[in-house]
């Protein structure tokens, strides 16, 4: 009676650790299903958030991230990643600090995202996010066959291997399209080839797309090489 009463108090630890250890696992390791939302695009989804350049020398940059995280991009249990080893872990800002690895990433619109959509809908379970998004880049970089589509597809697939379901694109890109007037023009052709191709090589025909403009930049490009021909 002793020993019964002396390991009962162990067994019930094991017992809680290992409840939690499964928990844990459960989530990261796909046994949950799923909301995926791919992230991909440039800068704006990257995240560039509480980044600082130290460098006074222009087009020097010695930046570093502030660490610095709101309220609207703290970490949620119910968020995880992609990270760049095609593991599901908890969901930290920087997201995109093992994809974006050139540039410095800080804080991006990701989180935010996700944390509004278990706000109105805690129902929604797990949201799974699959960082892609690289700054600096153009449509074109991101056209079907080059690495960065390529490496967007190979991690969506990779996302899904476990369960889970992909429920939108989440595009943030097109100011590096703004350089030349050819450019801007082309890229709603651009744009809507990518689209087609990724719900193509996804399987997914009518996969939503969330895509954020970026104002006005296409028509005053108009505006001024209609000015220069006068």
């Amino acid at each position: 009676m002793v020993y019964r009463k002396t390991m009962l108090p162990y067994l019930l630890l094991v017992l809680l650790a290992h409840a939690r250890w499964v928990s844990t696992a459960d989530l990261a390791n796909c046994s949950l299903v799923k909301n995926i939302f791919i992230l991909a695009g440039q800068s704006n989804i990257s995240g560039r958030g509480g980044v600082i350049n130290h460098s006074n020398r222009p087009g020097v940059a010695n930046e570093t991230w502030d660490g610095v995280i709101p309220r609207e991009c703290e970490a949620n249990p119910s968020i995880l990643r992609l990270s760049g080893g095609l593991t599901w872990v908890e969901a930290q800002e920087p997201l995109h600090k093992d994809i974006d690895v050139n540039n410095t990433c800080g804080i991006g619109p990701g989180m935010p995202f996700a944390n509004t959509v278990l706000k109105r809908d805690p129902s929604v379970g797990v949201i799974g996010l699959v960082p892609c998004a690289v700054g600096g880049t153009s449509i074109t970089e991101w056209a079907p066959g080059g690495f960065l589509y390529k490496q967007m597809i190979r991690r969506t697939k990779a996302a899904t291997r476990c369960g889970g379901r992909v429920r939108a694109l989440l595009w943030y890109q097109g100011e590096s399209d703004t350089k030349t007037l050819e450019d801007a023009k082309m890229y709603k052709r651009r744009l809507e080839s990518f689209f087609k191709h990724v719900r193509h090589d996804l399987q997914l025909p009518t996969l939503p797309v969330i895509q954020v403009t970026h104002g006005k930049i296409y028509y005053c490009l108009l505006r001024i090489h209609s000015i220069c021909k006068l």
